[in-house]
């Protein structure tokens, strides 16, 4: 099989393209055939090195969709059937996505019941997830307001999909003012324009997903709604520390961080149920072939286009 490996960190010719043994089964890890990935900037950060607790040589890669090649050999899963990995410490502590087939914790797989192509199955997994979680967090209801911060990434606007399907009344920002309108056309009934971290709008809203981090923290807090919940999933300013924070000012309000590092296979079900039901989807930015991984990941480091860039692998 094809395998991206790094030997150590570096920049995009650090990945190499080589030929390994498909791995062999055991008793709770099942041999997963890799259809498709999506490539996040984070997997450039741990390719050049940033990302201390990874071991080199290593596959990166955090999520994959595919379908069972041998079933472990204590498995619930059948040989075909279709699933999705993420997280767990895929591509971490153990040879992730970026390669044709890979040995899975079968506690790390979700069965997926989705009819479309595997390029678009692709674009779900850790950006749907990860929203729709954070929505979990912030225990809306159908009609109450929410403010995805960061609305133009793929984890923002998969957040505005599946709050629009949750009956939510969605804002979404960018520090772009080219990019409010596509924020409008990828299904947000509101664009907010954020400048120097702060909103242009005096609106509140009863939930806030922000993605932008510590930076932004203190003026998200300031637009909640009493009773509301800010719910922190991205640190977008590269900022881990949040100086000089009044907690007083959460008075009424609630803070809380969704991690989705630990994956709840029940909550992967829940969520394909309300992306069929609603056919609920992100745009592709581009697909790449896996060979053409160096170009992936310079376009995912200098693109500024919406939505989800594919490796795949067929």
């Amino acid at each position: 099989m094809r395998a991206i490996v790094i030997d150590k960190p570096g920049d995009v010719t650090a990945m190499n393209l080589v030929e390994r043994p498909i791995p062999e089964v055991t008793a709770g890890h099942s041999v997963m055939r890799i259809h498709a990935f999506g490539v996040h900037r984070y997997e450039a950060l741990t390719r050049a090195g940033g990302s201390p607790s990874v071991k080199f040589p290593r596959v990166i890669g955090v999520e994959a969709v595919g379908e069972i090649a041998v079933p472990a050999k204590n498995s619930v899963f059948k040989a075909g059937q279709k699933v999705v990995t993420m997280m767990g410490g895929l591509g971490r502590e153990v040879d992730g996505s970026y390669q044709e087939y890979a040995l899975v914790d079968d506690a790390h797989l979700s069965p997926v019941d989705f009819d479309g192509d595997w390029v678009t199955l692709a674009e779900y997994p850790e950006n749907f997830y990860t929203a729709f979680g954070a929505l979990k967090t912030l225990s809306l209801h159908a009609g109450q307001t929410l403010l995805v911060r960061g609305g133009t990434t793929a984890v923002g606007l998969a957040a505005v999909q599946l709050a629009k399907a949750l009956g939510l009344t969605v804002t979404a920002t960018s520090r772009r003012p080219e990019m409010l309108a596509a924020l409008k056309e990828n299904g947000a009934d509101f664009a907010v324009l954020d400048t120097n971290n702060q909103l242009d709008s005096d609106q509140q809203f009863d939930g806030i997903i922000d993605m932008v981090g510590t930076v932004t923290l203190t003026n998200s807090i300031s637009h909640l709604n009493q009773g509301g919940v800010v719910t922190v999933i991205g640190l977008l300013s590269g900022e881990w520390i949040l100086e000089n924070f009044n907690p007083f000012m959460l008075a009424g309000k609630f803070l809380t961080v969704f991690d989705s590092t630990e994956v709840d296979p029940a909550m992967v079900t829940e969520m394909f149920k309300l992306i069929n039901d609603n056919h609920l989807s992100i745009p592709i930015a581009k697909v790449f072939k896996l060979a053409d991984i160096r170009a992936a990941h310079e376009y995912v480091m200098a693109s500024r286009e919406l939505g989800q860039v594919i490796v795949a692998n067929d």
